[in-house]
């Protein structure tokens, strides 16, 4: 994993960014997280690609940080995301630009990347209290749902902003030129 403030492997070029200190490594995460569950905090854990920022996705971050203490967000990288089959541009905004700006959302405490096709080795490592995803995914569909379970946590499907996706906006976008 790449240092503190730096993007994944892979997701191409992006403008020069300040550092962002919401986004760790893995190792320094678990540290950190280690560190706040002996204090008694609960972790909230959700993941997604958050290509173009709307405010779906900023009801639902406010949502899933407002069922714990500290928030945690996993980024697709950019090979994730091209890998999840969404239309061939996307993702339209490189993993350090998506990174940085969700960094920089008073709702979420902490970003980590993924490269894999799913958060499960996230959700295994952070073990967190509560799994949230967006209402369009069934809880038994939610990956890592069963660790969480097991450990005693929730998983929730939150119901999703009516009226706003990623996918509608680009459709806008290409249709207006």
């Amino acid at each position: 994993m790449p240092e503190t403030g730096t993007p994944l492997p892979g997701t191409g070029p992006c403008p020069a960014l300040p550092c962002n200190p919401a986004l760790k490594t893995l190792p320094e995460l678990c540290g950190e997280v280690e560190r706040l569950k002996a204090a008694g905090r609960c972790i909230v854990f959700t993941n997604g690609c958050y290509d173009l920022l709307h405010p779906g996705h900023v009801d639902l971050l406010n949502r899933a940080r407002a069922l714990g203490d500290v928030l945690i967000l996993g980024l697709n990288s950019d090979d994730s995301v091209r890998r999840l089959g969404k239309a061939p541009d996307r993702p339209v905004n490189p993993f350090a630009v998506r990174a940085f700006v969700l960094g920089h959302l008073a709702s979420i405490n902490y970003l980590v990347g993924f490269d894999e096709d799913t958060p499960l080795e996230l959700v295994r490592a952070i073990r967190p209290h509560v799994l949230v995803k967006g209402g369009d995914w069934p809880v038994d569909r939610i990956v890592g749902s069963d660790i969480v379970l097991a450990d005693g946590g929730k998983v929730l499907s939150l119901p999703l902003l009516p009226g706003f996706s990623t996918t509608a906006m680009l459709a806008r976008i290409r249709t207006q030129g």
